[in-house]
């Protein structure tokens, strides 16, 4: 008799058993709402599925009466705006400094302790220090951002570094490789797949200080509008909004995958 831990599904069940747990909630949702409505037909905190459907075609096929913009798409547009100018930036640091930590001793012994130190601070904290300092803009949002990911992403490219075979950095001093040489054409290159890992890693850190952001000083933008809706109670916009957002993290992750594996084949045949 085989063992449980020892049976795989085929694609198809596979694929059925993932479907399986959201019909139930589906179902499960359901049946709250209406034992709600049959209570208090205007009860808001769990709509029904039609009042959804309405407050989606409102907020997204509908022009705003006072903007004229569809608000969903505008909310989208500025959040991911600000979202991915955030992991650009501390991508850019997060390698330059995690590569040269990891693999300049000194470097690594000058700036280690302080990337440590950084990394136990809570980004939220600093969230009224960034407002005082770049006031209530788009930049204070981004740094937050770039504050809140950038010591994972070294901390955990230093280490990639580290864990390089040294009989590569051995080889490539005996053939006369610089230190810059072998940090561009050694570590770096075999360092990058990582990068991509780690950015997949830390996206929801980074739609949590986001949306952080957003409700607390912003005019438009996904958390913007989750937190300027809750004083109604309007769950028909929450609940779309919240499962947008996390359909966006879902397809960025998604996208990632489907990048590195392009670009660096021989690192996902190799796992």
């Amino acid at each position: 008799m085989k063992r449980i831990i020892n049976l795989r599904p085929s694609r198809p069940l596979a694929v059925a058993l993932g479907i399986v747990p959201f019909i139930l909630i589906l179902m499960l949702y359901s049946w709250g709402s209406d034992l709600r409505k049959a209570e208090n037909e205007r009860d808001k905190l769990l709509p029904s599925f039609t009042e959804i459907q309405k407050a989606v075609d409102r907020m997204a096929f509908t022009p705003s009466k006072r903007t004229g913009e569809y608000l969903l798409w505008q909310d989208t547009k500025s959040s991911l705006k600000r979202l991915l100018l955030g992991i650009v930036i501390a991508a850019m640091v997060g390698l330059v400094v995690g590569v040269l930590t990891g693999a300049i001793p000194l470097a690594g012994s000058h700036l280690g302790a302080l990337t440590t130190v950084v990394s136990m601070v809570p980004p939220l904290a600093l969230l009224p220090i960034l407002f005082i300092v770049f006031g209530l803009g788009e930049v204070s949002k981004v740094v937050l951002i770039v504050i809140g990911i950038t010591p994972f992403l070294i901390r955990d490219l230093d280490q990639r570094t580290r864990e390089l075979p040294q009989e590569q950095l051995v080889k490539a001093q005996t053939l006369g490789g610089s230190s810059w040489q072998i940090i561009l054409r050694v570590v770096l290159p075999q360092v990058m797949p990582r990068l991509m890992d780690a950015i997949r890693l830390s996206l929801g850190a980074a739609w949590l200080f986001l949306i952080a952001a957003e409700a607390i000083a912003a005019t438009d933008g996904l958390g913007y509008r989750i937190f300027l809706v809750r004083r109604y109670l309007a769950m028909d916009v929450i609940l779309p909004y919240v499962m947008w957002i996390t359909t966006l993290a879902f397809l960025l992750d998604w996208s990632l995958i489907r990048v590195s594996k392009m670009i660096f084949p021989w690192y996902h045949t190799a796992k």
